[in-house]
């Protein structure tokens, strides 16, 4: 992804969120693209280029109903489907690539001292990225309106490890992600401060399909703690692992699709593409 097409994702993160605030009122394709300082044509063309699909379409797959009617399509397949292994296709691709290793007391005591770790950016379709690896795996991924702020963030969960910004392959493979070519994907290995409970949550996380949505309660109920839906909410909110730990297909069981720790327009985001690109 490059500036321009940086330029191009602001443009629909803004043009999602003039569309939220104003829902009631339908706003059409004009007014859409004067928000965002292009002629209708112009915006249709890019926004295109991005989802796939029209801002039309893209509307219907983010609205409350689609949402309902997918968290009903799946509430008794979800899970039972992603994990039998004759399952093809993406869904079952995500599951089997992605594996996650939790730290030992030992690696993240002391706030980190004994990590080294390095660091870079890149840009998504849902704009910048900050990365970062320990020798075992990835241990952040954040989206970022800030290279500096990304910075700051990381540091902030291990402040005493040693830092490098230096893009390692265990960095390009993961962001391979974003490229919808999951041939060129080898196995993607998370190594990740968490309780055993968060450990738990983001692993089932994996398991929902590209595509699917999920509500809070049928996570609880997949990691066998049914009464246990706000402590869920919690873990997920504190998933370190942007897009790969999909947190952001989570939604509320009244299909609101709720809040994200990256901005819930950038979650807006992410499920219409996602919806588009499994169509």
């Amino acid at each position: 992804m490059n500036e321009q097409e940086q330029l191009n994702y602001d443009r629909i993160a803004k043009a999602i969120a003039h569309i939220r605030s104003n829902f009631r009122e339908q706003p059409s394709l004009d007014e859409i693209a004067e928000q965002v300082h292009l002629s209708p044509y112009h915006f249709q063309r890019i926004f295109k280029e991005w989802a796939g699909i029209s801002p039309k379409k893209f509307l219907q797959y983010t609205s409350v109903q689609h949402a309902k009617a997918v968290l009903d399509e799946s509430k008794a397949t979800l899970f039972d489907a992603a994990i039998e292994t004759g399952l093809s296709g993406t869904s079952r691709l995500h599951d089997l690539f992605i594996t996650i290793e939790g730290m030992t007391p030992g690696e993240y005591k002391n706030s980190g001292e004994n990590l080294t770790i390095n660091y870079s950016y890149a840009h998504s379709p849902f704009g910048l990225v900050v990365i970062a690896s320990t020798p075992k795996g990835l241990c952040h991924v954040a989206f970022t309106d800030d290279e500096e702020q990304g910075l700051y963030e990381l540091k902030s969960q291990f402040p005493k490890a040693q830092y490098h910004q230096r893009v390692d392959q265990t960095q390009v493979n993961a962001l391979m992600v974003f490229a919808n070519d999951w041939s060129q994907i080898s196995e993607i290995k998370l190594h990740l401060k968490g309780t055993d409970f968060q450990l738990k949550v983001w692993e089932s996380l994996l398991r929902i399909p590209k595509g699917q949505l999920a509500t809070y309660g049928k996570i609880a109920d997949v990691i066998k703690k049914p009464k246990a839906s706000r402590a869920v909410g919690t873990a997920i909110g504190s998933n370190p692992i942007a897009y790969l730990i999909p947190c952001h297909r989570v939604i509320q069981s009244s299909g609101n699709l709720g809040g994200y720790r990256w901005d819930s327009i950038r979650k807006t985001a992410i499920i219409g593409w996602e919806a588009a690109q499994s169509r």
